[in-house]
């Protein structure tokens, strides 16, 4: 029995997007069944049998597929279970941080932001604009360098140590003349983010403008989040972020409390 001639082993963008397309429906059709074999699969999808174990064997190796103990039959595993729980703390971030990045945003006059570790990039998730605030630049969803943004460099000073060394031994772009491209000087400035508890950038992304953050702590004690209020150089000037930290640090703990972080008692 030979396959379909869309069955055929093409490599270009169509077949990977039909692939795509294909794996995605596997995933479907295990969460709507429960459990289902190969055979199963393959006549849902309208393909040959070996194709479809080509799809199963693929996300069985990335933990999305695991086969049930002498049955030949498959189910969702717990890959997607952690794709599942990092798409909801995301939405939690998000939900939880809003009314507390209106209330700061609101008693500072800054634009205030939360922001999220993804990959070589900070990710902001919510944002707030204070009456004072200049800008109208909406971040939502704009990913910033970790390390030229208040936010990026407090993800950064708490990321694990195989995220800091891999960004440190690459060049660092520069964005203004203030941006910390020397990687000791960096690596300097992110131990200090982690001893005093908040960060901050002095027009190292854009010229004229400030930004202090502080980390926000997940329920199981992980930095998941960076919380900040950024606005023009001439109102947040540098001798002033001491006292910035400590509001946009309460404003932190509040939302790790949210998150369900309770700090152990002394």
């Amino acid at each position: 029995m030979t396959e379909p001639q869309n069955e055929s082993e093409d490599r270009g963008p169509v077949a990977g997007v039909q692939s795509v397309d294909r794996a995605l429906s596997v995933l479907e059709i295990l969460a709507a069944e429960g459990e289902a074999g190969v055979t199963e699969v393959a006549a849902e999808l309208g393909v040959h049998k070996s194709t479809a174990f080509r799809l199963v064997a693929t996300l069985e190796s990335r933990g999305f597929v695991e086969q049930l103990a002498d049955r030949g039959k498959y189910r969702l595993g717990f890959g997607v279970v952690r794709l599942a729980g990092a798409a909801v703390a995301q939405l939690d971030i998000a939900r939880e941080g809003r009314p507390i990045c209106e209330a700061l945003a609101a008693d500072l006059g800054e634009t205030v932001n939360i922001a999220i570790l993804d990959g070589d990039r900070a990710v902001n998730v919510t944002q707030a604009r204070g009456p004072a605030a200049l800008s109208t630049h909406n971040w939502v969803g704009q990913g910033t360098p970790l390390h030229a943004t208040s936010s990026g460099k407090v993800l950064l000073a708490h990321a694990p140590d195989a995220v800091r060394k891999d960004l440190l031994s690459r060049g660092l772009q520069s964005f203004t003349p203030a941006t910390l491209t020397d990687p000791e000087a960096l690596r300097q400035n992110l131990d200090q983010i982690v001893d005093q508890g908040w960060g901050c950038t002095v027009e190292e992304f854009e010229v004229g403008l400030n930004a202090v953050a502080a980390p926000v702590r997940g329920a199981d004690g992980d930095i998941v989040a960076a919380l900040s209020v950024s606005g023009p150089a001439f109102r947040m000037d540098q001798e002033g972020h001491p006292r910035l930290a400590r509001r946009v640090m309460a404003g932190a703990d509040e939302l790790s409390r949210r998150l369900g972080f309770s700090r152990p008692s002394r």
